[in-house]
């Protein structure tokens, strides 16, 4: 298989985000595959197209068709090392011909806007999956980065943390709608979290009081 599977990352939302490197591959794309709102704010009229929508085997089977023809590009939200479609192409198809363009997690975005550092942080997802129990337990100094979903928000993670060893009064800053003009950061406790109403899909940054 000579033409390549270009997995773009799209950045955490604000178009401003996304890499001139992404930008390109998608610019000159022939077959683009992305979500909705990725094909809706990026794709040109003379591209074919394919969404991402909850039938998976559908952009699988546009790969398989399309490939033989020219690269396809694929358009992932925030950095498709991170909890992206990724996972499922490399599955799909041998890692010889899938390059990837990295891009801004919303992770990464939530650590730069409370000028923290990030290399010694627990980074779990709760979207769509649970952690094991034991990667939420609190230890001295420990930092976590966390990944929400409906079920799992601010207030439902929150609780789960205090009956994990964590400290009630224990920091946690939460970030919604990153990158967007109506974002919101701002920081509480896990009881006021646990007991207010919940944020979704969000990034909650947890480390102990100080």
């Amino acid at each position: 298989m000579q033409n390549k599977i270009v997995v773009v990352g799209i950045g955490p939302g604000d178009k401003n985000f996304i890499t001139p490197a992404a930008l390109e591959k998608i610019r000159a794309a022939k077959f683009l595959i992305g979500g909705t709102r990725a094909l809706n704010e990026f794709s040109a009229p003379n591209q074919i197209t394919c969404a991402i929508t909850r039938d998976l085997d559908a952009p699988i089977n546009f790969i398989r068709e399309k490939i033989l023809l020219a690269d396809v590009v694929v358009m992932v939200s925030g950095d498709p090392g991170y909890y992206s479609l990724l996972d499922l192409l490399r599955k799909n198809f041998p890692s010889s011909s899938i390059e990837v363009i990295p891009s801004i997690s919303a992770m990464q975005l939530a650590f730069a806007k409370i000028a923290l550092p990030w290399h010694d942080a627990t980074l779990l997802s709760f979207h769509g999956r649970q952690p094991a129990r034991e990667a939420l337990k609190f230890s001295a100094g420990k930092i976590l980065g966390l990944l929400t979903d409906d079920k799992f928000n601010s207030a439902t993670i929150s609780r789960l943390l205090i009956d994990c060893g964590w400290d009630k009064n224990s920091s946690v800053t939460i970030c919604a709608r990153l990158s967007y003009a109506d974002e919101k950061i701002f920081t509480t406790t896990l009881i006021d979290a646990a007991q207010s109403a919940p944020v979704k899909r969000c990034i909650l940054i947890v480390k102990e009081p100080t």
